[in-house]
């Protein structure tokens, strides 16, 4: 599972890399084209994720995500051949490769965790949290990485030939994954009540629903990524390998989180921490936005994903704990919804921010939001704020 996770995010990750690489080069003074690159993919993701969440409730996962597998190749094979095109033209195949791979992961975000969690003990949710974070972040470091001293050394080749050899990896990977038991399913629920159920039960519970609004309005307001190929060419003057390595800040500090937390789990007054790590991940977006010094704007993004990781761990042990089996992959489907929204619409707000404020301007103005949005949820969600898996964790072996 572990294998066939690493290997599809290596290969959507370089995707992700080389395209807004790719656009910041021809279109160098329009950020908005990065800002609609978040919205093709916004689009497919968010429309599908609630059909995804019910067909991961319904057929066999493991089969569901082998063809998200085959999708993203596909993307891979197209992505190579509009690199061989320029201006619009270039623009135009960018874009629709990215709307299927929005597609994809419409499919694959409900299914993975559904999967997971059939695999992973419910006394090991934190564990496997971790394990799949540190997995996930270790592929988001190596990708840009490995992405930009291809293109420094080899040109577009070298990036594709590696996505579209991990896809390959990720299919035969899933494929190996042993058949598990399909869900019990109600047959007397409707079709429309079913797809709508996990919406139902996350408003039921604030806990989860204000967990998903925390991170959707923070990442939102607050995230920079989308327009990192700008600030690398405009405010810190840099090539393809010092981007890879501004892009690769951020998950390498969540690496180094999700690594501290296999020893110490955040399980202590864990609504609260997550409260000051998002709020601490507002601080280092407005670092960032002021910083002109490579090294520092380095750090800024690489203590954005320490916090941001501690964040991912609580919160994805918080849809695992609370989440009932039979309605893993729905839930799993909000949830996407609200990460789909806060990262590719976050990016669309961010090139809309950049060609209306300004690109230093924008960012600082979203860290500023964010410290706001912290406040406001850490007032009003006090299920989330009181938090603790401590408890959880003496209810559960008291029942074993």
């Amino acid at each position: 599972m572990l294998g066939a996770h690493a290997s599809s995010t290596l290969c959507t990750r370089i995707l992700f890399f080389w395209a807004p690489f790719a656009i910041a080069h021809e279109f160098p003074n329009e950020p908005l084209y990065l800002g609609y690159l978040g919205l093709v993919q916004a689009i497919p993701a968010l429309s599908l994720a609630i059909v995804g969440g019910y067909l991961a409730d319904r057929f066999d996962r493991r089969n569901l995500l082998r063809w998200t597998y085959v999708l993203q190749w596909l993307c891979s094979l197209g992505m190579a051949a509009s690199s061989l095109l320029q201006g619009d033209t270039l623009l135009i195949a960018i874009y629709i490769c990215m709307f299927w791979l929005g597609v994809a992961r419409g499919f694959s975000e409900p299914t993975m965790p559904s999967l997971e969690a059939q695999i992973i003990p419910r006394l090991a949710a934190v564990s496997g949290a971790t394990w799949t974070t540190i997995v996930w972040h270790a592929c988001a470091v190596v990708a840009p990485l490995l992405a930009g001293l291809l293109i420094e050394g080899l040109g577009n080749a070298g990036p594709f030939a590696c996505s579209i050899v991990c896809a390959m990896f990720a299919i035969g990977m899933v494929s190996r994954i042993a058949p598990k038991p399909h869900p019990v399913r109600d047959t007397q629920e409707s079709l429309t009540d079913s797809i709508t159920a996990g919406w139902k039960f996350v408003l039921r519970r604030q806990i989860l629903w204000s967990s998903m609004a925390l991170d959707l309005f923070a990442v939102l307001f607050g995230g920079a990524i989308a327009m990192l190929p700008l600030f690398a060419k405009h405010i810190l003057y840099i090539g393809p390998v010092g981007l890879g390595f501004l892009s690769a800040a951020p998950m390498c500090g969540a690496l180094v989180c999700a690594l501290f937390c296999i020893r110490f789990p955040p399980r202590a007054f864990a609504g609260r921490f997550l409260l000051v790590c998002v709020f601490g991940f507002g601080i280092s977006m407005i670092v960032f936005a002021l910083s002109k010094n490579f090294y520092l704007s380095c750090a800024a993004l690489f203590m954005s994903g320490i916090l941001d990781g501690f964040s991912v761990v609580i919160r994805k042990s918080i849809l695992r704990l609370y989440s009932p089996d039979h309605m893993r992959g729905r839930i799993a489907a909000v949830n996407s919804i609200f990460i789909g929204a806060s990262n590719e619409l976050g990016e669309l707000e961010s090139g809309v921010a950049a060609h209306f404020l300004g690109l230093v301007p924008s960012v600082f103005a979203g860290g500023v939001a964010t410290l706001v949005i912290v406040i406001a949820v850490a007032v009003f969600g006090t299920e989330l704020r009181r938090f603790d898996m401590r408890n959880i964790h003496q209810e559960d072996e008291s029942h074993s």
